[in-house]
Formats: structure tokens, C-alpha cells, sequence
């Protein structure tokens, strides 16, 4: 299983530091070349891989950690995602009425045709999703949720690997929608500090 994430910016940088915790080798890409952010993927660590888009498209799980307004940049990179994994690490708030009260992960799933999507690691401050997830003898929490029938599996296996402990919500019109923003407010998960203690 290859991994990368799409998007160089706090939340980011954030997953690479859980993927570089754990000697995880990981593509990073983002609008600008390569070369502009090279020195801070090193500093991270040795397995973050600076890339291309084209280069960080050909992993099987992609993060998106871009801004919401430009998922569909991203998604004409392929002209067809199956057989791919996206997770949706973004936020959108406040949440224009072009949505037509669609969770904003539907309206992705929609621009990556033939990929599963799965919403996660979204909820977190991106200090908190970078610090180690371990916490207190618990783990931190990643919410995932999806519309993919056993999408979910193989993310939350990752988060496991990652140190989080995932807790699967749903459909994302359905449990998902306590990790959306909706009629401009945050769902009632969004920026939740939580861990859960280990039995």
C-alpha cells in the first residue's frame, strides 16, 4: 500500500508528522514545485517524499489536505480514480448554499469519479494532529466515516498503525455528519480533543 498526501500546508505537515513518527514512507505534493518545500519535508523525516501531483497521484491512498476550493484541481490530475482510496482531511465553513445541503464530502466524491472516499483525520487542531497520539495511556481519536462500503477498513487500519484509535461513524450524511460543518456551524465533532483509554 502507497500513501501521499496533497497539500503542504498545517494539516499537511500534521499527517506527515504522524507518518514520519512512525517510519511510514509517504508522498507529499502540493500546487507549488517540489523543490519549495523539500527542506521541510526533510526536517520532518526521511520517509516524507516530496513529489510532483502527477508523482503523488500513483499512491493507492490519497490525503487531501488542500483547500476546499481546490479539490477540483486536484481531481483532473486523473481522468479516473478507481481502484484509489481519498481521504478527506478538509474543512469548509462556513458552507455555501451551492452545496444544497450536501456534506461537503459528498461534493468531493463526486469530483474524484471511480474513487472511495472516506471523511477522517478532520477534526483535530493541526498541532494536535501532529503531536503523538498516544496520550495519558489512551489514543487519540480519528472519526471516519464514508458512503464506500468497507472503505473505511483499510483507513482505519492506517490510523491504528498511525497510533490513533479510529472510531467508524457511518455514512457521511448520516454519523458523518457529526464531523460536517452544516448551516454555518461546526458538526458537533469538528476540533474535539479526544481520546479514548485503552481497556
Amino acid at each position: 500500500m502507497t500513501y501521499a498526501i496533497i497539500g503542504f500546508g498545517k494539516i499537511g505537515q500534521a499527517l506527515a508528522h504522524a507518518f514520519a513518527r512512525k517510519g511510514i514512507e509517504v508522498s507529499v505534493a502540493a500546487t507549488r514545485d517540489p523543490e519549495s518545500f523539500a527542506a521541510q519535508a526533510a526536517a520532518i523525516g526521511p520517509t516524507i517524499i516530496p513529489k510532483t501531483l502527477a508523482e503523488a497521484v500513483k499512491a493507492d491512498t490519497i490525503f487531501l489536505a488542500v483547500r476546499f476550493e481546490a479539490h477540483p484541481d486536484v481531481a483532473r490530475a486523473l481522468p479516473s480514480w478507481a481502484g484509489k482510496t481519498i481521504v478527506d482531511a478538509m474543512n469548509l465553513f462556513p458552507v455555501p448554499d451551492e452545496l444544497n445541503g450536501l456534506p461537503s464530502s459528498a461534493v468531493v466524491a463526486k469530483a474524484f469519479t471511480g474513487a472511495k472516499l472516506v471523511k477522517g483525520f478532520n477534526h483535530l487542531l493541526a498541532a494536535t494532529l501532529a503531536a503523538d497520539p498516544v496520550v495519558e495511556g489512551g489514543h487519540r481519536v480519528v472519526f471516519l466515516s464514508s458512503d464506500d462500503d468497507g472503505a473505511t477498513v483499510p483507513v482505519a487500519a492506517l490510523a491504528r498503525e498511525l497510533g490513533f484509535a479510529p472510531v467508524e461513524l457511518g455514512k457521511l450524511n448520516e454519523g458523518g455528519a457529526l464531523v460536517h460543518a452544516r448551516d454555518r456551524t461546526w458538526g458537533p465533532l469538528i476540533f474535539q480533543d479526544l481520546f479514548r483509554k485503552e481497556p
